[in-house]
């Protein structure tokens, strides 16, 4: 399987954080979720992937091609949280504008996505609200031939409802194994129905990448008092966090600890769960 992006050691100093030798990739025909506390380094990596800041040192690879040049950025969907379009024009003149910049735009495909997200084409987008902005975003970013999407917090401040269709979007996308995404956010909710893959970042380091069905099938988090905390062995503690009533202990694999600590009480680990006790945990 090649990768549609890869990431190898990307690094970007400023004055109150360091994005550290960043490395992850992402498989084609897959959705990749990266997530992470705000001011974790998400959107530091995806500016700088994108070519928006210029990197300290590091590679990227999109598309199997070392460079951004224009025959790549023709292929790359790019959707920001917010507006993404000036908000004095309209969809039916956003066409007019995507068809100057793309050689690749498909202007029968475009209306249609608009029909179906019933966006009226002749309304100023500064009229149309979060949801159906995001989803003007999301048509233009397909309506361009795009082999990669990337999204930066694109369903933050959404309705659940809104959020689904998005996501079915996203998710149709990558049935043509040549379509990718990589998908920041901090709704771990909604990876967890489309990713395939995780990848947590704290403290501008990548924490791990791992499958996403890995995650959620064998990790789990085994609650105990203090006595039976410290009867645990180190090697089985990923991270502990101490509650007011019980201790909080990330492992890697549910069955076999359930076997070797009989009478501990071991739960599964939403994908929130595991990035919070990353985070605001202890390593064992």
């Amino acid at each position: 399987m090649t990768d549609a992006l890869t990431i190898s050691g990307l690094t970007k100093t400023y004055d109150d954080f360091v994005l550290d030798h960043v490395s992850f990739s992402v498989p084609n025909g897959s959705i990749v979720g990266l997530i992470g506390e705000n001011g974790a380094g998400k959107s530091t990596t995806i500016n700088a992937v994108l070519g928006l800041i210029q990197k300290d040192d590091g590679h990227v690879s999109i598309l199997e091609r070392g460079e951004l040049d224009d025959a790549v950025k023709e292929q790359i969907g790019v959707v920001f949280d917010g507006s993404n379009y000036p908000e004095i024009l309209s969809p039916g003149k956003l066409n007019r504008v995507m068809k100057r910049i793309y050689r690749s735009w498909d202007e029968p495909a475009y209306f249609q996505l608009l029909k179906q997200f019933s966006l009226p084409a002749g309304k100023q987008i500064r009229q149309f609200s979060k949801g159906m902005k995001m989803k003007l975003a999301i048509s233009v970013a397909l309506s361009h031939h795009s082999r990669l999407l990337i999204l930066d917090e694109a369903t933050s401040g959404l309705d659940p409802v809104v959020r689904d269709d998005i996501l079915d979007m996203l998710l149709d996308f990558v049935q043509d194994e040549d379509h990718s995404i990589l998908v920041s956010s901090h709704i771990t909710s909604d990876l967890e129905k489309i990713a395939d893959y995780i990848v947590l970042i704290h403290e501008g380091k990548i924490v791990f990448s791992r499958p996403k069905d890995e995650l959620l099938e064998q990790y789990g988090i085994l609650k105990c008092g203090a006595a039976q905390f410290d009867a645990l062995d180190p090697a089985d503690i990923i991270v502990y966090r101490k509650m007011d009533y019980e201790w909080q202990v990330l492992i890697a694999d549910r069955q076999k600890m359930q076997k070797k600590y009989p009478d501990a009480m071991i739960v599964p680990a939403a994908i929130d769960e595991i990035m919070l006790l990353y985070v605001k945990g202890e390593k064992g």
